[in-house]
């Protein structure tokens, strides 16, 4: 049974890693840092953090894999700096802090489209996050890419709402990789990640999501 630490489980596609963590029999326990408290569960851990500054030595990082679905939105962040260190310093400091203290499997939330070279910030961002938790050192990653996530969130995002409607309503008109990918599904790919906890870097396109 795996010690698994989950960061991101207040958003859509954390919240469903946290139900199929907390319902898989292959979990001991979740460990979900969090800044608001979460429901209670016999199988979690919900310490109260503040992302800026995590406690470097906390028992609790001592896990066996590692979940990230932290993510935010320029328009909900107020700026590409601060968007910047939502998607990759958080993440890259939660991965150094887990691998530091043992952990072995890292599997990244990132997007359809991430690359250190793009003109898109959004798209440079989560390749750059990519790259660096890359040179971690892990001996097992995997990079999830979803293209549009499907699902209810709490925040209102009216352009991806608008181009998920868009999507769906083509539906099988357009190329598996640009289809709406369930948030259900996109959980299930990183939990499965981190409990098979495969040697190497991994990614995983949108189109093997569905």
């Amino acid at each position: 049974m795996k010690r698994l630490l989950l960061v991101g489980a207040t958003g859509l596609v954390g919240g469903h890693v946290l139900r199929q963590a907390l319902a898989d029999p292959a979990v001991a326990q979740v460990v979900a840092p969090t800044r608001r408290s979460l429901v209670p569960h016999a199988k979690l851990l919900n310490p109260l953090v503040d992302f800026d500054r995590l406690p470097q030595d906390a028992e609790w990082w001592r896990v066996d894999a590692v979940v990230c679905a932290l993510g935010t939105t320029i328009r909900v962040a107020g700026s590409q700096a601060a968007f910047y260190k939502v998607d990759h310093d958080y993440p890259l400091e939660v991965a150094y802090l887990a691998r530091r203290h043992g952990a072995q499997v890292f599997a990244f939330n990132s997007a359809l489209g991430a690359d250190t070279g793009s003109r898109v910030f959004y798209s440079r961002t989560k390749g750059e996050t990519e790259r660096d938790l890359q040179a971690v050192g892990y001996p097992s990653l995997s990079l999830v890419r979803p293209g549009l996530i499907g699902g209810q969130r709490e925040q209102r995002r009216p352009a991806e709402q608008f181009a998920v409607r868009l999507s769906q309503g083509l539906g099988p008109l357009l190329p598996r990789r640009l289809r709406v990918v369930p948030a259900e599904r996109i959980a299930h790919h990183l939990l499965q990640a981190a409990l098979v906890g495969a040697p190497g870097v991994h990614v995983l396109p949108s189109e093997v999501l569905l």
